[in-house]
């Protein structure tokens, strides 16, 4: 190949062999869908997908390809995406609004084409999955800034839903405009919290003399910049292109480390994938004497069970000053040494799911 056009036809060919390809993929996922269907088995797999992901990223490395891990999750995850729609087409409920962090994180697993609901609350994503009105549901545990999402935390101790998927996101701010320059703007709409994470590039910019309105979230105030072209809003990436605003820097967010961690929730178990985190809900029921809780740690310690996240709650459904605790640790609540401590403490334990361990 020494011209463009070569190259190009070339590409051409490429492409038409690729979609010959995935169009017969597409065809056994059809038929998958017809036999999950019949067992009542899940479409959404995980631990599945995972294993995919792994075994093609060792295929491309073993071959000196050019694509690294990230590039072919990013491309299969929009590949699995489609595939679970022709399987089976289920609703995804998750914490909005419209163009929310939560939104983003939730298309960035179910793809484009899948049905989404938008929800005011988190209690009212949990309620839509107990009431079957849709099959998974996005919702936020924590952020590396502002620590744990009580609201989750309490829900998950009361609910019959199960954790199925975790998922970090970085969180990137975007500045976005229908204004042609920087002079034009007049006013910026964002979160209240969106102003202050991106202080710094308000300051270099000269755009913290200009009036700043707060709006409840980010996504209502890319709707309002999208109808004023004299404003500027502070948003996700996935408002400023839902609702069509030309984006004029990106990922300008004073701290780069800012990441939430979500949880998918549903109604099926994981199967063991050797790359597993488990969350439980312990209730101690000797939870005033003195060691209690260490005594109950030292059980995963002993089986050399690594803990991940403990954090500690009221506990609302007691008389009194009580707590209970919230642990991640690494595992599947089908190994051995789980199931020993599991049925050891059965009576102070609610497993609230086991799924393959997201990565930031």
């Amino acid at each position: 190949m020494n011209t463009l056009e070569e190259c190009r036809a070339a590409i051409d060919s490429l492409d038409d062999n690729v979609i010959v390809l995935l169009n017969r993929r597409m065809e056994v996922v059809r038929r998958v869908g017809e036999i999950k269907h019949e067992t009542k088995g899940a479409i959404y797999r995980p631990e599945r997908e995972k294993a995919i992901i792994d075994r093609l990223s060792a295929h491309s490395k073993q071959s000196g390809g050019l694509l690294n891990s990230q590039a072919i999750e990013a491309i299969f995850l929009e590949i699995f995406a489609v595939a679970r729609n022709l399987e089976l087409p289920e609703k995804i409920a998750y914490l909005g609004p419209e163009g929310s962090f939560t939104h983003q994180a939730a298309e960035s697993r179910f793809g484009a084409m899948s049905e989404y609901l938008s929800l005011s609350s988190i209690d009212a994503v949990f309620k839509t999955l107990e009431a079957s009105r849709a099959k998974f549901g996005v919702v936020p545990i924590e952020n590396s800034r502002d620590g744990v999402v009580g609201e989750t935390l309490d829900l998950l101790g009361k609910s019959s839903v199960k954790i199925v998927a975790e998922l970090y996101m970085p969180i990137h701010m975007a500045f976005v405009s229908k204004a042609e320059k920087l002079h034009d703007i007049k006013r910026i709409y964002s979160k209240d919290k969106g102003f202050g994470q991106c202080r710094d590039f308000l300051l270099e910019h000269g755009l913290d003399r200009i009036e700043h309105i707060p709006v409840e979230s980010t996504a209502k105030a890319a709707v309002l910049a999208s109808k004023d072209p004299e404003a500027a809003a502070i948003c996700s990436h996935i408002a400023a292109k839902l609702y069509g605003i030309p984006t004029l820097f990106e990922n300008i967010e004073d701290a780069h480390n800012n990441a939430t961690r979500f949880f998918i929730l549903s109604d099926f178990k994981n199967a063991p994938s050797g790359e597993d985190k488990t969350s439980i809900l312990v209730r101690l029921k000797d939870a005033q004497k003195s060691g209690a809780l260490f005594h109950f740690l030292e059980d995963f310690n002993k089986a050399e069970i690594n803990l991940s996240k403990i954090e500690s709650r009221p506990a609302r459904d007691n008389d009194g000053f009580g707590y209970w605790f919230f642990i991640d640790f690494f595992g599947h609540i089908d190994e051995e040494g789980v199931q020993k401590i599991m049925t050891k403490h059965v009576e102070e334990v609610t497993w609230l799911g086991s799924y393959v361990k997201g990565e930031l």
